[in-house]
């Protein structure tokens, strides 16, 4: 027996000489020292001996697995600071080399345009509010004199969330003349910027989803003037003074006299192109006169009081701004384009 412990330990020292990582090591402590291994095995042969032999085999076994124990400790200890130094060499870093530059972020030129734009009213008089982008459709069409069976509250045109068609994606911040008129009196101006919804084919001038910028102003004595001034101090401001924009006669439920204002094509200049359609002009916004009886309906006297509105294109306002030819590149997120801006 005391051959065989002498011979375990001496196998152990061997068998670590060739150890090469901790597996290796894991599978050398299972064979010498688990339940099942060879220094258990000789152990379990104790009851043979005779008294007198017990306590000199038993000190020799302990010996062996002190022994033993303090080899796989030792050599593991070699073998974790041989791996922290590999690691170390390999992941070391020269902390002389220039770090990498720290890109900085700036504003989307959609962002840009709208802060832009903003100014330039806020520096008129006029304060911005913002509103649901869910919307009832007495907010969005029936107060707005928009009445059923008007093409615009078709369920082609416009996403409804109802089966009677009570509630929807609003289809533009006109909603806000409403709402503020509710909650104000007169003198009231006012911007509502936010998204809006409609069913439009994606092209180089439409999107399903867009942005509308809308503007609302009611005081005693506004005239049709007083909106052409404003929108046209508004174009010279964003696009510069030789910017050159038109005003075309149309028609819009809530508002009389209407007109719809164009600008002209920033990449043809008014010879026809791809991104104008062959026009010459990129329609900017709509805008007229405040109904009388959308002014009534909010209990504002149309007798003593008249107002203009407007709903700005913010996509084609920076488009215009920033002469991007097609919308679709602002929501495509592709940061070549973006970091032009």
């Amino acid at each position: 027996m005391k051959q065989q412990l002498e011979q375990i330990r001496q196998s152990t020292l061997d068998a670590l000489a060739k150890v090469k990582d901790l597996n290796d090591l894991e599978e050398i402590r299972v064979r010498v020292l688990s339940k099942k291994g060879e220094l258990t095995a000789i152990l379990k042969q104790m009851g043979k001996l005779s008294a007198e032999e017990r306590p000199v085999m038993g000190q020799l076994a302990n010996n062996v697995r002190s022994d033993v124990e303090e080899m796989l400790e030792k050599k593991a200890q070699e073998l974790r600071s041989a791996a922290l130094e590999a690691r170390l060499q390999e992941e070391a870093l020269d902390v002389t080399i220039p770090g990498k530059p720290v890109e900085i972020g700036h504003k989307h030129p959609m962002n840009k345009a709208l802060d832009e734009i903003k100014e330039i009213f806020i520096g008129m008089g006029f304060s911005v509010v913002e509103g649901p982008e869910i919307e009832l459709a007495e907010y969005n069409f029936t107060r707005l004199n928009t009445e059923e069976g008007h093409p615009a509250r078709d369920r082609s045109d416009t996403f409804y969330f109802t089966d009677d068609d009570s509630v929807l994606l609003r289809t533009q911040t006109s909603p806000m003349q409403i709402r503020v008129m509710e909650q104000m009196k007169p003198p009231i101006r006012i911007i509502a910027p936010g998204r809006v919804f409609r069913k439009d084919e994606v092209d180089a001038t439409h999107s399903p989803m867009f942005h509308q910028i809308e503007g609302l102003a009611v005081d005693v004595g506004i005239t049709m003037s007083d909106l052409k001034g404003a929108l046209e101090l508004f174009a010279k401001q964003l696009y510069g003074q030789d910017a050159v924009i038109r005003f075309r006669p149309h028609h819009f439920p809530f508002t009389e006299p209407s007109c719809e204002v164009d600008v002209q094509c920033f990449e043809c200049h008014g010879a026809g192109c791809r991104t104008c359609k062959g026009e010459g002009w990129i329609e900017l916004l709509g805008a007229g006169m405040v109904h009388p009886k959308v002014l009534a309906g909010c209990g504002i006297d149309p007798e003593v009081y008249s107002g203009f509105a407007f709903g700005i294109g913010l996509e084609r306002a920076a488009m215009r701004r920033f002469c991007i030819p097609d919308m679709r590149l602002v929501y495509e997120n592709d940061v070549r384009f973006l970091t032009q801006f």
